[in-house]
């Protein structure tokens, strides 16, 4: 066609399109930002629920956003309109509210750069496509969809690359009467770029995680536009990366073969490309053999599992730290006092292949995670769950809030903090021996022996005193163990097991039994002291019954 036909051509596609390419790059100026400071992206489509490789995406962006003082924002990709699931898109960002994965602009928020929805931004589209008509790079498409799958079923056949190119793209050279007599008939069609791509050339993408990969050019004229008139997400996110001044993508490398499409795109447009980071997909072991994670099989692909789970958020986020740099964990094990962060995140410490999805990692996370708080913080952090999730624990821990923190902080700040809990779920777990409400049951004493001597604990509670320190306490415990023929000392029982009963350890581990019904508590002393002696005496004499 000629200019004139071309300019013609695309009036008679986008009547209503006014503006020009120009018009809105004057509308998305150059951000003012310091050197090295990085605009990253967080593009979910709201087609269903948030994933795990969802949030590490939005935890790769925003990690590196922050540390490099750049900007995170969230663009809702929501071209596919025959896949949006409802609530989808509150569910997007009540997940990034939760783990306070928190844009600098987007979607839920503000910003300059927007709208940061893509079906809002469809005349923008437009605007580009028109230019790309106009200049006699893009073409309309009346292909059925029968025509389509013919064509596909051929090539698959003759294992020839799949999609309209070359000898297949038979409207690509419509002349303008051929166009105008299909679109008088009412036939719908979509919007293709004509690929200048060389089958026997090859690009080289500079991945900043995984190097230099070089891939064959694109020869495929690819759909910009469809039947109603949205942009598909390839020629979206070219265009919205642009215009938002996006310096680099994070992405999983599932999108490692679509490079080429997406350069081509920017090259036919005149538009810089971004640095590219594809990271590797989460993996799991199973029966000796390595998978992806899957939302069939896996119930902690979704996010919403470490909600139900009891599992917080920040915990989360430092076990996906540990699989984005290799050397996050020992970092954090070496730095008690420090945030995720203070550390420094790196694209060439993320490994290149398969990320193993290691839940006793994750379990071990956890526990280190919870370790480092305090009794009081533990405690407010686990009152929303159980408001969710258990009404009657729940206004236990109302009603027994100094009981609760004191038991929670029992060896919490010496050298090596207890490490008991991993999850919300485990503080009832843990604790609910401290509970009279919960102690009293036919279960309570199903792992404990039942040939206690009573007798000696309920003398032992005529000598105890509840203002002992732990020292004083100890002192009368030997004491009352030597008295009672008990080895006030194990070593001491060891060289001569014949003339005692037991040792001091016997004495406490006995009454250990009874209080909690337990056989592995944290220290005892701390429990006696937060029960009292008018409890202790209660469950040793329901001990007996």
């Amino acid at each position: 066609m000629s200019l004139e036909e071309r300019n013609y051509l695309a009036e008679l596609i986008l009547p209503n399109i006014k503006e020009t390419p120009d018009d809105i790059e004057k509308r998305y100026p150059e951000r003012t930002l310091k050197e090295g400071a990085k605009v990253t992206r967080f593009g979910p489509s709201p087609t269903g629920f948030m994933h795990i490789g969802n949030l590490e995406s939005a935890f790769l962006d925003y990690i590196f956003a922050i540390q490099s003082n750049g900007v995170f924002y969230v663009r809702l990709e929501d071209t596919d309109q025959e896949r949006l699931v409802e609530n989808a898109s509150e569910l997007i960002k009540e997940t990034l509210t939760d783990y306070k994965i928190m844009p600098s602009e987007g979607a839920f928020s503000s910003g300059k750069y927007g709208p940061y929805v893509q079906s809002l931004r469809k005349e923008i589209y437009q605007v580009y496509i028109k230019d790309l008509i106009k200049k006699g790079l893009a073409y309309p498409c009346f292909m059925s969809k029968e025509e389509l799958q013919e064509i596909r079923e051929g090539q698959e056949l003759r294992k020839e690359a799949i999609g309209v190119y070359g000898y297949y793209a038979t409207d690509r050279d419509l002349s303008l009467e051929e166009v105008k007599k299909h679109l008088e008939n009412g036939d719908s069609y979509v919007i293709r770029i004509k690929s200048p791509g060389d089958m026997s050339k090859q690009i080289v993408l500079h991945d900043l995680i995984k190097g230099d990969i070089t891939l064959p050019e694109n020869i495929i004229d690819e759909v910009i536009m469809k039947k109603d008139g949205l942009p598909t997400y390839h020629f979206a996110h070219v265009i919205d990366d642009h215009l938002m001044h996006t310096t680099t993508v994070i992405r999983g490398d599932e999108w490692v073969p679509s490079y080429p499409k997406h350069l081509q795109l920017a090259q036919i447009l005149g538009f810089k490309m971004p640095k590219y980071a594809h990271y590797a997909p989460l993996t799991k072991k199973e029966n000796g053999n390595i998978r992806k994670l899957s939302k069939r099989k896996d119930p902690e692909f979704s996010v919403s599992f470490y909600k139900e789970e009891g599992i917080p958020p920040e915990a989360v986020k430092l076990f996906l730290a540990t699989i984005i740099n290799t050397n996050f964990e020992e970092w954090y094990l070496q730095n008690s006092d420090k945030s995720y962060l203070d550390f420094k995140f790196s694209f060439k410490k993320m490994p290149t292949g398969g990320t193993l999805f290691d839940t006793d990692k994750l379990n071990n996370i956890c526990r280190t995670y919870f370790s480092r708080l305090s009794a009081l913080e533990i405690y407010n952090q686990s009152l929303e769950y159980y408001k969710n999730h258990d009404n009657v624990f729940y206004e236990l821990m109302l009603s027994n809030k100094n009981i609760l923190v004191s038991f929670l902080d029992i060896e919490r700040n010496g050298k090596r903090p207890r490490k008991d809990i991993a999850t919300y779920k485990d503080i009832k777990k843990e604790s609910s021996y401290m509970f009279s409400e919960l102690f009293y049951n036919k279960n309570t004493y199903d792992c404990v022996e039942k040939n206690i001597n009573c007798t000696i604990l309920l003398n032992y509670l005529e000598i105890y005193n509840e203002n002992d320190t732990q020292d004083e306490w100890y002192l009368k415990m030997q004491k009352f163990a030597e008295k009672n023929n008990y080895a006030s000392t194990v070593k001491e029982y060891k060289e001569n097991q014949t003339k005692y009963e037991g040792h001091i350890g016997t004495i406490c581990e006995n009454l250990r039994h009874v209080i909690t019904g337990r056989l592995q508590t944290p220290n005892l002393y701390d429990i006696l002291k937060i029960l009292g002696k008018e409890e202790l005496k209660k469950r040793i004499e329901f001990y007996q019954k």
